[in-house]
């Protein structure tokens, strides 16, 4: 009962041999690690997300499972294509790096389940050193002035905070009311350093009909 068993599962495991299947396994285990390893490195803080990258480590072993059930079988892989299509995901991806590393998983899949070790981590290698240089680059971020006050300071304050960014502060909303007014402003990194430099926040708040000031730091990844 048990060798008929082993001759089915052997002789029914597609064009692929039980060993031809295990280092294919094996490599895309090795291989989808360095993926896990280079995602960890070049995600820090509050952007990295361990679910995420354990998730990438077990789609490059799916992949590999699914190619080898393909192999060269025309018809079984329209098949699988057909079946894959009705499949609809709606995870949102925080950080457009993410996609990179999912076709990453998904490309090194594809050349561990047809046995291309070669490409598989020649690849690997080069994208995981592109990764650890430049990986670590962020997004511009972009800045937002808020203050609040009383309406009849709408003019003073409006000098105060073009003054020292030379007229070149943008504008973005502007609320005015009968007693308070509301400015938002966008700057840029070099006009908050100027910003905070010339303490312009402190003069402000010094000025009686001034409530608030409030500086926020936003990006693609995090807002602050």
């Amino acid at each position: 009962m048990n060798e008929d068993l082993l001759y089915y599962i052997t002789n029914h495991a597609g064009s692929l041999s039980v060993q031809e299947l295990l280092i294919n396994f094996f490599s895309a285990l090795v291989i989808g690690f360095i993926i896990f390893l280079s995602y960890r490195f070049s995600h820090s803080g509050a952007v990295y997300n361990a679910r995420f990258n354990v998730s990438l480590w077990m789609l490059t072993i799916v992949t590999t499972m699914v190619m080898c059930v393909i192999g060269n079988n025309i018809a079984l892989s329209l098949g699988m294509v057909g079946a894959l299509s009705i499949v609809r995901f709606r995870t949102a991806i925080k950080d457009t790096r993410d996609t990179a590393y999912i076709f990453w998983c998904i490309a090194v899949g594809i050349c561990c389940g047809i046995s291309d070790f070669v490409t598989a981590s020649i690849g690997s290698v080069i994208i995981f050193l592109l990764m650890l240089v430049i990986g670590g680059v962020r997004s511009n971020t972009r800045y937002l002035l808020i203050v609040r006050g009383q309406s009849d300071m709408a003019g003073e304050v409006e000098n105060m905070i073009q003054e020292p960014l030379k007229g070149k502060a943008r504008l973005c909303v502007k609320n005015q009311g009968r007693e308070s007014m509301e400015y938002i402003y966008e700057l840029s990194e070099k006009q908050v350093k100027i910003w905070q430099n010339g303490k312009v926040s402190q003069k402000l708040l010094e000025q009686k009909g001034v409530m608030e000031v409030n500086l926020v730091g936003q990006n693609d990844e995090i807002s602050a």
